[in-house]
């Protein structure tokens, strides 16, 4: 069984750990890069340079898979062929479609040529670049930033980069920037509770972090947004930097005439996460319209790419010894936000579906152990 696994994001790099040497199952990483990027930590390489990255050939040891470090144009389901950015075609017995996401621009004026994104490692130094040119000391120009966007990456971001200019202030005595969070929505971080994004709220007032709820980004240029009130009223904002965090949608690359998508170009998914149609197609993560038990989209999340992944590297097992395949049963273990440095706010299950709040360095911690399970399912 010739099996080709696209993509090493979260979902992708996960099916690909899970497998073990199996007879009759011949399989593929197809990755443009030769590592795998925790997106969930791009906000840390953005405002300090952190390493977010980890070697994928050390990580494929034991498991049988082989990597091919190269760009996928398009999938033809229909012909079972992957076109290669280089003009080869890979063709297969059973798919694994793991390409994650792009931006959503909603079509807003401007905003795409004119913002930066946050979705890989040239995303996050392209920030990291501009915060220490704007403290430089012969900087030009306005060196505030807006970030488009209050869901996880938009707070996280604002939140470390408040850290960040608070820190290269002191050092170069320099003002620090001011940064503007501008969010269409009633409020921040919906996947939270309300005493818990208060406290958010409260985090970012404190980092004096301009925080604009209610305010829909209607325009960019090269040096300013345009936001509109409820009311109807617009203001525009004079940037340096305008970062768009606000949406994501799935890569538009997967073509077969049978093929149904959902919200976000979703492509939909049967209970054991193949493509509806296609019985040997596979499709994880963020390209994934995966339901939960209430018959609701499962969130486009680490951990649930992860739980995803994981599952299907076991099916393709499954598939390889003529087993029948196991249904996907998603779990939320708890959602964690980091507000800069040692503080965090989010909450963990506990048994009979409750919920245990949790904040501070205590959050911190939680949060961290997510990515060290993260980290230790791949090994």
């Amino acid at each position: 069984m010739k099996t080709l696994i696209l993509g090493a994001g979260y979902a992708g790099l996960a099916a690909a750990t899970k497998l073990k040497p199996t007879p009759g199952l011949e399989a593929l990483l197809v990755e443009q890069n030769a590592y795998h990027t925790f997106e969930t930590r791009l906000h840390e390489a953005a405002a300090h340079n952190t390493r977010v990255t980890l070697p994928l050939i050390p990580l494929l040891r034991g498991t049988g898979v082989n990597l091919e470090q190269a760009q996928v144009d398009s999938v033809n389901l229909d012909e079972r062929e992957v076109l290669l950015k280089d003009g080869r075609v890979l063709t297969y017995d059973t798919l694994v479609v793991g390409l994650g996401s792009v931006t959503n621009f909603y079509r807003i004026p401007g905003l795409a040529e004119n913002a930066a994104e946050l979705k890989d490692v040239a995303d996050a130094d392209e920030i990291f670049t501009f915060v220490n040119r704007v403290y430089s000391g012969d900087y030009v120009g306005n060196r505030d930033i807006v970030v488009g966007g209050a869901g996880l990456t938009g707070v996280e971001l604002v939140t470390e980069l408040a850290q960040r200019a608070e820190l290269l202030s002191k050092a170069r005595g320099l003002p620090p920037f001011q940064i503007h969070l501008v969010e269409a929505g009633p409020k921040i971080l919906p996947v939270l509770d309300d005493a818990l994004r208060a406290k958010a709220q409260r985090t970012l007032e404190g980092y004096g972090i301009n925080v604009l709820t209610g305010h829909r980004l209607m325009q960019a240029t090269a040096d300013s947004v345009t936001v509109q009130t409820a009311d109807g009223e617009q203001k525009v904002i004079p940037a340096g930097k305008i970062i768009w965090t606000g949406g994501i949608q799935a890569r538009d690359i997967v073509r077969g005439e049978k093929l149904e998508k959902g919200p976000g170009g979703r492509i939909a998914v049967d209970a054991e996460l193949r493509a509806k149609g296609y019985p040997d197609v596979f499709v994880i993560g963020d390209m994934g319209l995966a339901l939960n038990q209430e018959g609701k989209p499962v969130p486009t999340t680490a951990q649930h790419a992860g739980q995803q992944g994981r599952l299907t590297g076991k099916n393709l097992m499954h598939l390889a010894k003529g087993q029948p395949l196991e249904a996907y049963e998603p779990t939320t273990l708890g959602e964690f936000v980091s507000l800069g440095g040692l503080m965090a706010v989010g909450w963990m299950k506990l048994p009979w579906n409750q919920k245990l709040a949790i904040t501070g360095g205590i959050a911190h911690v939680m949060k961290r152990a997510s990515e060290w399970r993260w980290r230790a399912s791949i090994d």
